[in-house]
C-alpha cells in the first residue's frame, strides 16, 4: 500500500509539474496546442529512437569484441576466418527527427572551430621554434626529393604516386592542405592534412617525437658538405627543428596526447611546418607510408603492398589496414567495412558507407587512384623517378 501511495503521489507531482509548465509557457506566448503537438512528436521520436540506440548499441559492441578476438587470435597465429567479423551492415535511423522544443530560446549556430592553415603553421613555427622552412623554388624541385626519399626507404614509384593520386586527385602541391585541393573560392580547410599524401598535424608531432633525432642526423650529414651562408642556415634549421622535437615529447608517446598537442597548442601548428621544407617534408611524408610496410612485414606479411593496400594502411591506420590487406578475396565480398571503424569515425565516412563492403572499398580506392595518375602532377611524380 505503502508503494501505491508513493507512486500515486509521484505521478500527481509529475502531473501537476507538466501543468505548470504549460501554464508557464503559455504564459511566456507559447500556445498550448503547439506545446501538445511537440510532446506528441517527441514521444513519437522517443518511441523509434530508443530501440533503433538499443540495437546500434549492441551491433557496436558487437564490431568490438570481434575485434579485439580477432587480434587475439593473431598473437597466437590462428587464421581469421568469416565467423570472426560481424556480417550484417550497421542499423540505419529511419524514424523522424527529433522535433524542436517551441519553450526553447532560439540557439545560436554552432561554432566552427578554425582549422589551422599554412599560414599558421608558419607562423607558430617561427614564433615559438624559430623554425623557418626552405621551401622549393618549384613543386617540380620537391617532387624530386620526395622520389628521391621514397626510393631510399625501398618504396616504389607506383605506390608512391598511387597514393598521391588518391590524396590529392593527382594535383596537389607539396603545400596543398585537405578541403583546398582543388581551391575554390570561399573553400575553407577541413583538416591539418598536408602535401602529397596528405599528413596530419598529430603525424608530423608523432614522427618528431619518435624518429626525431633520425632527421637530425640527416639534416647534421648534409651540413657537412656546405659552408658559408648556407651552413649558416642550415644549422639554424637544425637548432629550431631540436626545440620541435623537444616539444613534441612534453606529452605521453600515445597518439590522443600527440593529437591534443598538435591540434589546440601553438607550438603543435608550428611543428606541422616541418612538413613544408624541402629537407624534412619528404622524409616524413615517406617515413609516414614506410611505417605502414613495416608493420605489414613485422606481422610476417611478405607481399609488396600494392599502392591501394598501403593507402588502405594509410587512410584507416595501420592495424585496421592490415586486417584488410591480409583478408582472403572470397571474404572481402562479404565483410562491412564498419568492422573497421568505431561507430563515431563510421557515420563520418561517407566513403566507408558508400562502398559497403572491403572489396568495393580497396575497388573505390584503385579506381580513382587510377583516375587521379592521369593528372599533370601525378604525371611530373612518376617522371621524378
Amino acid at each position: 500500500m505503502n508503494n501505491r501511495l508513493f507512486s500515486l503521489a509521484i505521478f500527481c507531482l509529475l502531473a501537476t509539474d507538466l501543468l505548470l509548465a504549460t501554464v508557464a509557457a503559455h504564459a511566456q506566448g507559447t500556445p498550448a496546442a503547439a506545446i501538445a503537438d511537440y510532446d506528441a512528436k517527441l514521444a513519437e521520436y522517443q518511441a523509434a529512437r530508443g530501440p533503433y540506440e538499443a540495437e546500434a548499441s549492441v551491433y557496436w559492441e558487437a564490431v568490438s569484441e570481434k575485434r579485439r578476438a580477432r587480434n587475439a587470435r593473431r598473437r597466437d597465429h590462428v587464421p581469421i576466418t568469416l565467423d570472426d567479423y560481424v556480417l550484417t551492415q550497421p542499423p540505419v535511423y529511419t524514424g523522424p527527427p527529433r522535433p524542436v522544443d517551441p519553450r526553447a530560446p532560439a540557439a545560436p549556430p554552432p561554432e566552427r572551430p578554425e582549422i589551422p592553415v599554412v599560414a599558421d603553421f608558419l607562423k607558430n613555427a617561427a614564433e615559438h621554434f624559430g623554425f623557418v622552412p626552405d621551401r622549393p623554388a618549384s613543386d617540380l624541385d620537391f617532387k624530386r626529393a620526395y622520389a628521391k626519399a621514397a626510393l631510399a626507404s625501398e618504396l616504389t614509384r607506383d605506390q608512391i604516386v598511387g597514393v598521391y593520386a588518391f590524396e590529392t586527385g593527382g594535383n596537389g602541391t607539396y603545400d596543398s592542405q585537405a578541403g583546398l585541393v582543388p581551391y575554390r573560392p570561399g573553400a575553407r580547410a577541413i583538416s591539418p592534412a598536408v602535401g602529397y599524401n596528405q599528413l596530419l598535424s598529430t603525424n608530423t608531432v608523432s614522427l618528431l617525437a619518435e624518429d626525431g633525432n633520425r632527421y637530425l642526423q640527416a639534416l647534421r650529414q648534409q651540413a657537412k658538405g656546405l659552408s658559408g651562408p648556407a651552413k649558416t642556415a642550415m644549422e639554424r634549421k637544425i637548432e629550431g627543428l631540436k626545440r620541435m622535437i623537444a616539444y613534441s615529447r612534453t606529452v605521453p608517446n600515445r597518439w590522443s596526447e600527440q593529437d591534443r598537442l598538435a591540434k589546440t597548442t601553438p607550438g603543435g601548428f608550428g611543428i606541422h611546418a616541418a612538413v613544408l621544407d624541402i629537407d624534412l617534408g619528404p622524409i616524413l611524408q615517406v617515413q609516414k607510408l614506410s611505417n605502414s610496410v613495416h608493420f605489414a612485414r613485422v606481422k610476417g606479411y611478405a607481399p609488396p603492398l600494392t599502392a591501394a593496400e598501403l593507402e588502405l594502411m594509410n587512410l584507416t591506420g595501420d592495424g585496421n589496414g592490415f586486417d584488410m590487406v591480409t583478408m582472403p578475396q572470397a571474404l572481402r565480398t562479404r565483410v562491412p567495412t564498419a568492422n573497421f571503424f568505431q561507430r563515431e569515425g563510421y557515420e563520418r565516412n561517407l566513403v566507408a558507407r558508400r562502398t559497403g563492403v572491403v572489396a568495393n572499398l580497396i575497388a573505390d580506392i584503385e579506381t580513382k587512384m587510377a583516375r587521379g595518375a592521369q593528372s599533370q602532377g601525378a604525371r611530373d611524380l612518376a617522371s621524378a623517378f
